[in-house]
């Protein structure tokens, strides 16, 4: 886990068929999110499935529809595969967050500030496979 400006906390991850993205992490978030871009290459590929329109309640107060998918697979770290994320789908190119429908994917969580670590507790192990051709083989579930 890496720590950015004002305070804010970034994984390194993946998503299957996307590629390399960094999550910030957003324990006050309900959903997992990703951008229209994102999406668009997800169905393209097969790699996503529409579960439900829902109304959301951004930072700011302000409500907004948006669409919620199932995403096949997520990477956190080098170490940690998460499958069927259900993820809310944002306008334009905007930041992804590893929000609670993640997290719970991942089971108990440890977040530390020094140093920054999120620790995971039920992550699937990556296995020897690559993932849009980068290959990963570790299973441990600790990411810097």
């Amino acid at each position: 886990m890496m720590e950015k400006s004002a305070r804010t906390f970034y994984v390194p991850g993946q998503i299957a068929g996307v590629g390399a993205v960094d999550f910030l992490v957003d324990t006050g978030s309900s959903y997992n999110t990703i951008d229209e871009h994102s999406l668009a290459i997800l169905q393209e590929k097969g790699r996503a499935s529409f579960v439900k329109d829902l109304v959301g309640i951004l930072a700011n107060g302000q409500r907004k529809q948006v669409a919620v998918y199932r995403i096949d697979v997520i990477r956190l770290g080098d170490s940690c595969e998460l499958h069927d994320v259900e993820a809310a789908v944002f306008p334009g190119r905007t930041r992804h967050i590893l929000g609670l429908s993640g997290l719970r994917k991942a089971g108990n969580f440890t977040f530390s500030f020094k140093p920054p670590q999120l620790i995971l507790s039920s992550c699937l192990p990556v296995e020897s496979q690559a993932v849009d051709g980068q290959l990963a083989a570790t299973e441990s579930s600790l990411l810097p």
